[in-house]
């Protein structure tokens, strides 16, 4: 575990554009993709018996030595889903503190540190370090550690969340996707608290060739790398009542389309607590 005590970030609040949360990330047994589709384009929501999505976020970078067994860790948690009545949705969010160390990592952000700091606040911490997993935003410990994961996952899975319809269809843009979200039956949040809906566009199958810094020499491969992360607004408040957002989303050319997730969250801002979660594949 590397900590740079010295960096810790404000408070500020991020300005992310974002869309709801599917209960499931569909790709597990009785995923939402299996579900049928409607005619406006791909409709999915997770039957009631079906795994609880789980949003397990890595803050980690190519220019740390002590990250790639972390990053190894989010992919086998990602592939296996080894974790019962749990779906891991993996968010591998890249720091920018690294990049001075000689080698600039090119899936990094200042808002991905930004955030970081935000977790270091409500966590209490001092200071920032890399790796670090937070699960569901409540549970942080370092990112290789496998056991902690597993044990923090499946408790997650057993807290109760939203319940969620996440839909796809073309966009009106080149170069955007639309994704229309609804969330139902959200659990209560905490007294004082104030939620935000949120969504993460991720990429898989990345991978980088690191020519200097700690892993000089390594090739490095990542999952669910986050390459946006947006807010589209708040939960509403009164007993009873639904969210519903439709947003269109920017696709870069460089991006692999079929390797490409909508990742929608609702989160507590100052508990961190994660509501509701999920993801929709965003091109065959």
């Amino acid at each position: 575990m590397r900590k740079l005590s010295a960096i810790l970030f404000g408070v500020a609040a991020l300005a992310v554009f974002a869309v709801a949360a599917v209960t499931l990330s569909g790709r597990g047994p009785g995923g939402t993709e299996a579900l049928k589709k409607e005619a406006v384009g791909e409709s999915h929501a997770a039957p009631a018996a079906a795994r609880k999505a789980v949003v397990v976020e890595l803050f980690t970078s190519e220019g740390c030595s002590s990250c790639p067994p972390a990053d190894a860790l989010l992919s086998r948690l990602d592939a296996t889903q080894p974790v019962e009545g749990a779906e891991v949705i993996p968010l591998a969010l890249h720091v920018d503190y690294w990049n001075h160390l000689g080698w600039a990592d090119p899936f990094s952000s200042r808002q991905f540190s930004e955030r970081q700091g935000e977790y270091a606040a409500a966590f209490g911490r001092d200071g920032v370090y890399t790796p670090q997993m937070v699960v569901d935003g409540v549970k942080e410990f370092n990112g290789g550690n496998s056991s902690l994961a597993r044990e923090a996952i499946g408790r997650a899975a057993r807290e109760p969340k939203g319940e969620v319809l996440l839909t796809r269809s073309p966009a009106q843009s080149e170069g955007f996707v639309r994704i229309s979200a609804q969330i139902h039956n959200f659990p209560k949040p905490t007294d004082g608290e104030a939620a935000d809906v949120l969504l993460a566009l991720t990429e898989s199958g990345l991978a980088s060739d690191v020519a200097r810094g700690e892993n000089s020499g390594r090739k490095l491969a990542h999952v669910g790398v986050v390459r946006s992360l947006k807010t589209l607004g708040g939960l509403p408040e009164a007993p009873g009542t639904s969210f519903k957002a439709e947003a269109e989303v920017a696709v870069e050319k460089g991006w692999r389309r079929e390797n490409l997730r909508g990742v929608v969250f609702a989160q507590e801002r100052g508990t961190r607590r994660v509501l509701a979660a999920g993801s929709l594949k965003l091109f065959d």
